[in-house]
């Protein structure tokens, strides 16, 4: 049985076997369908909540108006301030964009998330990190926003030298880095765990060994088992990725840093 599988199973798995083939060459894969499949999704349930807006709102509006509600005063004004609700449209379709994306990697048939491809988070951490620091900019000018961001008021200036550099190093360069790499390693972990308990269980249940088919069951189980706990990560990381989006963009805004 090894030496069967060892003959169709390449080892070590390269990169490439973690991602679906592409479609259409390098420019038209699989993950950038889910991507633009996602953005219809997101597009069409707001069209479609308010196509005809009532008093007594419809179901679909209802859900649709809880979700930017939970955004706007959860994470836009709870973070930010009152200056927080005209960036609560943004966070409220990021937040969606994200969870719709990490929900891609629970359904049956696809079953990987474009956000366990690193250039997807990346992308994402990059804009986060051009609009914090074009409002920081546009509201105190190139140099004071700086200087605000790498010398916190009160500081001895003896000390300026060593803090200087870690400032701007966890400013400017850590934060896009480890925004994107949080959002990747979670959901290409969790990929990874459901793809080994449901493959494990197909290979032991192919096993001539009737214990091993016992646990085969067990395999499965807890692969359903982590299945729900996933969604539970797919929506997390989705909150997470909009709430540090609105911590930085408030830091960018503050008077003090």
């Amino acid at each position: 049985m090894v030496g069967v599988l060892a003959d169709k199973i390449p080892f070590p798995p390269s990169v490439g076997d973690f991602y679906p083939p592409d479609i259409a060459g390098s420019w038209i894969t699989k993950f950038t369908l889910f991507v633009w499949i996602t953005v219809a999704l997101v597009i069409a349930f707001f069209l479609l909540a308010y196509r005809s807006p009532k008093l007594v709102p419809t179901r679909l509006q209802w859900y649709a108006e809880s979700t930017y509600g939970f955004v706007r005063d959860g994470v836009a004004k709870e973070i930010i301030g009152a200056e927080g609700v005209r960036f609560a449209p943004y966070l409220t379709s990021l937040f969606l964009f994200v969870l719709v994306n990490n929900i891609w990697g629970l359904i049956p048939g696809v079953q990987i998330s474009p956000m366990s491809h690193i250039a997807f988070p990346a992308a994402l951490a990059v804009l986060t990190y051009l609009i914090f620091n074009y409002v920081g900019i546009k509201r105190f000018g190139f140099w004071p926003y700086v200087k605000q961001q790498l010398i916190p008021p009160g500081v001895p200036w003896w000390i300026l030298p060593l803090l200087i550099p870690m400032e701007f190093l966890s400013t400017f360069i850590l934060r896009p880095l480890t925004l994107s790499i949080r959002l990747f390693a979670n959901i290409f972990a969790g990929h990874i765990i459901l793809l080994i308990f449901t493959l494990g269980g197909f290979v032991l249940f192919a096993s001539d060994n009737f214990a091993f088919k016992g646990i085969s069951l067990v395999s499965w189980a807890v692969a359903i088992l982590m299945t729900f706990f996933e969604l539970l990560v797919a929506v997390l990381q989705a909150y997470v990725f909009a709430l540090l989006t609105a911590v930085y963009v408030q830091t960018s805004l503050a008077e003090d840093h």
